[in-house]
């Protein structure tokens, strides 16, 4: 929790809180379509909901109480009318927003409780037979329970064979199934169809009933094999899944009223069962430590992996990409990633002697203590990553440069005209602090006379032509074929002053040939090497711009040139296919219907 002072005399509140369980969790289901939500009932009697996208999300809908105004009075440590742990709970989102939503069965105990998901708080009803109301037996609870798919109607079974129906908006006992009770034995499992046509109940006597849900009355009876422990209805599919005392399942179809697949390969008892979204797939855990999933077309059983603590409870999500579990004596939910929906995943059959490998789940490492002088040490010693200037050999990179470095080299002549101003600005004449005269009786003042200018007005261009140090690299790149330095250079130079250096090359600017050859080959190594993609087609489009005459009248400098136009159309070639298969996935994203 974190708290903050803000309250007049400096009285704190809670500003942010996350809280789990303190107990085990008992039961998870997945609440809502989106598989954004998980509720978890656990053993400290508290039903919670958390999220799988965020934790600011998780929520507490809190403690089972009889008396929720007596509780709060008496506080959490001194209450005595808080109610067991919940076992097993069904949950609806149709109507969430209008009346409770959720259904729980408590341990031990014949009254089942309505939970609100919109309030997070405990519902406005206490469901049981009127018989029991006053009295309350102590050998009597409630074993089993659902929610029809509109959210009106909670069906509860009891340990004594009995199965009722409440209407969930005003809590009103709607009827019951059978004349005294729908079962000889305890209820295991109760089911309603999508359509509320149909509740299947399953007893411990090893029955499995069919009834109709407006008149009650028995439609089918079926005798299992064993007796069964649980039963999972898938509604889209009308197939049932019923799990029995002697560690084998098997699939009913609820139409044909018939068993068409028999699983057995578990050696415990199994906790839970859970389908996938397309009803392929039946994934069970059991007290064996294994989790294994079942494909229903072909009976096979595709999956299966040892965990170090058996599952409690499973749950798939209804998108098909987590699967929720809880463990024993484990206080966190563990969410697995369906591999088959990012990757291709094989699905054959695993063979009879299959032994499946150990899953570690994750874990806190321990905390050591660990020197304060040492961990200093370390993190000053500490290496920072360092990028590659290349990735990839295929792909192309940028120098990461201004764009106002290399992409008006073509405009430097534009922007000088724009810039030069209309008149030329005027020198005012200065004139001197004293004026120089002429001693006499009439002072005159000396007129300047005019020098003689006897120097050579002849500009010697071997005095102006200095190498730069650009030139003076390039000129050693042609033997050791090593342009790192000179394009460095060139890199830190502004637009004006690269114009100035690549007028230099030529022989009428001072240089030579064999320099604007060199040049030449640094803007092939930088195509080749894909690096500095813009610098290098800025370069060479100045370059050319400066010096196209003498290009085209040097046989050695036109032969370096077509080279270099091949290897141009190569590179843009191979960028233009880059750019095709990226366009053509991402038109296809936006216009495939997904």
């Amino acid at each position: 929790q974190v708290w903050i002072f803000d309250g007049p005399g400096g009285t704190g509140r809670v500003l942010r809180s996350r809280m789990g369980h303190s107990a085990p969790p008992t039961k998870i289901r997945y609440h809502g379509q989106n598989g954004e939500h998980i509720l978890s009932a656990g053993q400290d009697g508290t039903l919670q909901s958390f999220s799988t996208v965020h934790d600011k999300f998780n929520k507490s809908l809190g403690h089972g109480s009889i008396n929720k105004k007596k509780s709060k009075k008496k506080g959490l440590k001194l209450d005595t009318m808080s109610l067991p742990p919940i076992t097993v709970f069904a949950s609806e989102v149709a109507h969430q927003s209008d009346w409770d939503s959720i259904v729980a069965c408590h341990q031990g105990y014949i009254t089942c409780t309505t939970w609100n998901y919109q309030k997070s708080s405990m519902g406005a009803h206490k469901l049981s037979p009127e018989e029991y109301s006053k009295h309350k037996p102590i050998d009597i609870y409630a074993t089993a329970v659902d929610i029809t798919s509109c959210g009106n109607f909670a069906v509860i079974g009891l340990s004594t064979g009995r199965v009722d129906v409440y209407n969930m908006q005003s809590g009103i006992h709607r009827g019951r199934y059978g004349k005294e009770r729908a079962h000889e034995g305890a209820i295991r499992g109760v089911a309603v169809d999508g359509l509320n046509q149909l509740i299947i109940t399953a007893g411990s006597e090893g029955l499995i009933k069919f009834w109709k849900f407006k008149t009650k009355d028995l439609v089918y009876s079926t005798e299992l094999s064993s007796s069964p422990s649980g039963i999972l209805l898938h509604r889209d599919s009308g197939i049932l899944g019923i799990a029995f005392d002697d560690f084998s399942i098997s699939v009913l179809d609820i139409e044909t009223r018939k068993i068409v697949r028999t699983f057995s390969g578990h050696h415990g008892r199994i906790n839970d069962m859970t389908f996938s979204p397309d009803g392929r797939w039946l994934i069970t855990s059991s007290m064996d430590c294994t989790i294994k999933t079942w494909d229903l077309p072909s009976g096979c059983l595709i999956d299966c992996f040892l965990v170090d603590s058996a599952a409690v409870s499973l749950a798939m999500s209804p998108t098909g990409d987590f699967l929720a579990s809880t463990h024993v004596d484990d206080l966190g939910i563990y969410l697995w990633a369906n591999r088959s929906l990012y990757s291709l995943v094989s699905l054959r059959p695993l063979p009879a002697d299959y032994e499946p490998s150990m899953v570690t789940r994750p874990s806190t490492c321990p905390v050591q203590d660990v020197d304060v002088a040492g961990d200093e040490e370390t993190c000053d010693e500490m290496i920072e990553y360092v990028s590659p200037e290349q990735l990839g050999e295929q792909l192309v990179t940028l120098s990461s440069l201004p764009e106002s470095r290399w992409k008006n080299l073509l405009s430097l002549d534009v922007i000088k005209k724009k810039n030069k101003p209309r008149e030329p600005p005027k020198v005012p004449k200065s004139a001197p602090f004293f004026i120089p005269t002429v001693p006499g009786l009439i002072p005159r003042y000396i007129v300047p006379e005019e020098e003689n200018d006897t120097q050579s007005k002849v500009v010697n261009l071997g005095v102006l032509a200095q190498k730069s140090d650009f030139y003076i690299h390039l000129e050693e790149a042609l033997g050791s074929n090593e342009y790192t330095a000179p394009l460095n250079l060139l890199k830190s130079l502004g637009p004006s002053n690269i114009e100035v250096e690549l007028r230099g090359l030529a022989p009428e600017g001072g240089g030579s040939m064999e320099v604007m050859l060199s040049f030449l080959r640094m803007i092939g190594m930088m195509l080749k090497k894909k690096y500095n993609f813009e610098l290098a087609q800025a370069y060479l489009a100045l370059f050319l711009k400066l010096h196209l005459k003498v290009l085209s009248s040097e046989p050695k400098l036109l032969e370096e040139v077509s080279r270099l136009s091949t290897q141009l159309e190569e590179t843009w070639m191979h960028l233009r296919t880059l750019f095709n298969q990226s366009l053509c996935v991402l038109t296809y994203t936006k216009s495939a219907l997904l």
